[in-house]
């Protein structure tokens, strides 16, 4: 089995767009809640206010959510590779990609992915 290693520039892909999420998302997260609440305290009404701190909460959330997204593939790809040896030395790369694109990612592999 060498599907990790065979497909690592897109498992690559992937942690790199992670990674870049989550700059963003916490920048996003703070500007627009700043808005929201500047919006909701121009205009001094209290249900604004409370609407602005909902619509906050549920943007945390679903920040945090996006920074549990590495741990998820860890948990999978440890039950995956608990099957054997092999499948284990095969995930370890996907999930290096993913959690790590820049340092730890092997993408030496020059063959075809897909036997004809």
């Amino acid at each position: 089995m060498d599907f990790c290693y065979k497909t690592a520039t897109v498992w690559q892909m992937v942690g790199k767009i992670l990674f870049i999420l989550k700059v963003l998302i916490p920048i996003v997260i703070i500007v627009l809640g700043m808005i929201d609440f500047g919006k909701s305290a121009i205009s001094s009404d209290d249900k604004a206010m409370q609407k602005s701190a909902m619509s906050l909460v549920k943007r945390i959330i679903i920040g945090i959510a996006i920074f549990f997204v590495p741990l998820l593939v860890k948990i999978i790809f440890n039950m995956i590779g608990q099957f054997s040896d092999e499948m284990k030395k095969d995930y370890i790369n996907c999930v290096n990609c993913l959690t790590s694109p820049y340092k730890n990612c092997d993408t030496s592999y020059k063959g075809e992915i897909f036997n004809k």
